[in-house]
């Protein structure tokens, strides 16, 4: 089985004084998470469409997806964690419990505010995924990374030409996810910017799949404006 896991578990601190998360706010007059739902449900290789949400939006999710999306059979709302690793855990336990999880059952895992992805994308992340057992999507970096361990002087350059930024979406065997993050100690899950770091920290593969630049992340008010002028464009381009 095939199911994808839209992480919407954030409250959206960074966005500033809006009244909900930024997963709800409008982007051409559609809330971000339906223009992000929309590219999974064109997909027919997705099982079902686990959406995790922040507790206290769970109804509210539920309301607004029914608003805009006509037809729901495919997609399951969740309570999302504490964290974002919490989240996938939330999604994974759903799917043991109610469908069982074999051993190449495979969870592709997408941001909700990350609206712009591409059916190329979503495609060679479920193909890899199903080869590899975990996917990252990434893009090459374009400025140089500097590392600075105590924030107030360079401690290295690491070289441009292998160095990547992280995109979504990222793509596991369910299973391999799980046991491996259960095998992990308190501190080592402290620790956690995302699931693929659950593979590096075991010495274990993670193939890349190449993202793109438009693929951005909602997560301040520029981003907004920046993701409304992308619709724009592409809505003048039609």
């Amino acid at each position: 089985m095939i199911y994808a896991g839209i992480l919407a578990g954030g409250q959206g601190k960074r966005m500033g004084n809006v009244p909900m998360p930024k997963q709800f706010l409008l982007l051409n007059e559609k809330p971000v998470i339906v223009h992000t739902l929309e590219k999974f449900l064109l997909n027919p290789r997705f099982e079902k469409i686990i959406v995790a949400s922040p507790k206290e939006w769970i109804n509210y999710t539920q309301d607004i997806l029914k608003k805009y999306i006509l037809d729901m059979s495919k997609i399951i709302i969740v309570e999302g964690g504490k964290e974002r690793n919490d989240t996938i855990m939330n999604i994974i336990q759903y799917i043991e419990t109610e469908f069982g999880v074999g051993n190449d059952d495979v969870l592709l895992t997408h941001d909700a505010v990350r609206p712009f992805l591409t059916h190329r994308i979503i495609e060679e992340n479920i193909d890899m995924g199903i080869e590899h057992g975990a996917v990252d999507t990434v893009i090459e970096a374009i400025d140089t990374i500097v590392e600075s361990q105590d924030n107030e002087f360079i401690t290295n350059i690491p070289q441009r030409n292998i160095m990547y930024q992280g995109q979504t979406p990222q793509t596991f065997h369910i299973k391999k996810l799980e046991d491996l993050y259960n095998s992990l100690s308190t501190e080592e899950k402290d620790i956690l910017t995302d699931a693929c770091k659950i593979f590096s920290m075991k010495d274990e593969q993670v193939k890349l799949v190449k993202g793109e630049i438009f693929n951005i992340k909602i997560t301040t008010p520029y981003d907004l404006n920046v993701a409304n002028s992308i619709i724009k464009g592409s809505l003048d381009n039609d």
